[in-house]
C-alpha cells in the first residue's frame, strides 16, 4: 500500500493518522472520566489531568499534519457514488469533527491559562494564550465541557454512518479507511 492517498484508496499516511487521532480522542475522553475514580486533589487524579491536557493538545498538533495531508492528496471516491444529501452531510460532518479537534485544545488551553494555570506539555510548559481571570476561565470550562459532551454524539454519528455505509448501503466508505484492505 502506498503512502499516498490515490483516487480509490487512501493511503498509509491518511490512514495512519485517522487511527491514531481516534486513539488520541479516546485517550483524551478516557481520561477525563476515569479522573472521576480518585478524591479530589489527590496526585492520580491530577495526573489523569495532566495527561488529559497532553493528549488534548496532541490531538491539536496531529490535526494540523492531518490537513495538511488531506489538503495536498486526492480523496478516494466512494464506490457507489452518494447522493447530493449524503455528500454534502458528510462534509458537514467531518467539518465538525475538524473543528471539534482544534477547537478543543485551543479551548482547554484558554481555560488553563484564565485559571492561571500551567499548560503542560511533555515536559515543556506552553505559554498562556489569554490572560488569568477567574470568570472567563469559568465560562470557558462550561463551554469546553459542553461541547466535549456534544463531542460524544459526533464521534458516535461518524462510527454509525461508516457502519450504515458499510452494512447497509454496501459502499467502500469504511474499507477505504482500514489498514488492510481484503
Amino acid at each position: 500500500m502506498s503512502w499516498k492517498n490515490t483516487n480509490q484508496r487512501y493511503g498509509s499516511l491518511s490512514i495512519a493518522l485517522h487511527w491514531l487521532m481516534f486513539l488520541l480522542m479516546v485517550a483524551v475522553y478516557a481520561t477525563i472520566e476515569l479522573r472521576e475514580l480518585f478524591p479530589k486533589g489527590s496526585d492520580p487524579r491530577e495526573a489523569m489531568k495532566a495527561l488529559h491536557f497532553m493528549l488534548g493538545l496532541s490531538v491539536l498538533l496531529l490535526v494540523v499534519l492531518r490537513i495538511y495531508a488531506r489538503a495536498t492528496s486526492p480523496s478516494p471516491a466512494i464506490t457507489p457514488a452518494l447522493s447530493a444529501s449524503q455528500n454534502l452531510a458528510a462534509k458537514l460532518g467531518h467539518l465538525a469533527l475538524y473543528a471539534l479537534m482544534i477547537g478543543m485544545p485551543i479551548l482547554g488551553w484558554a481555560v488553563l491559562s484564565a485559571a492561571g494555570k500551567p499548560v503542560p506539555f511533555f515536559g515543556l510548559e506552553l505559554p498562556a494564550l489569554i490572560n488569568e481571570n477567574k470568570d472567563t476561565a469559568k465560562s470557558l470550562k462550561e463551554l469546553h465541557e459542553t461541547i466535549g459532551e456534544l463531542g460524544y454524539y459526533l464521534i458516535g454519528i461518524h462510527v454509525l454512518a461508516a457502519l450504515y455505509h458499510h452494512h447497509i448501503r454496501k459502499d467502500d466508505t469504511l474499507t477505504r479507511m482500514l489498514p488492510l484492505k481484503k
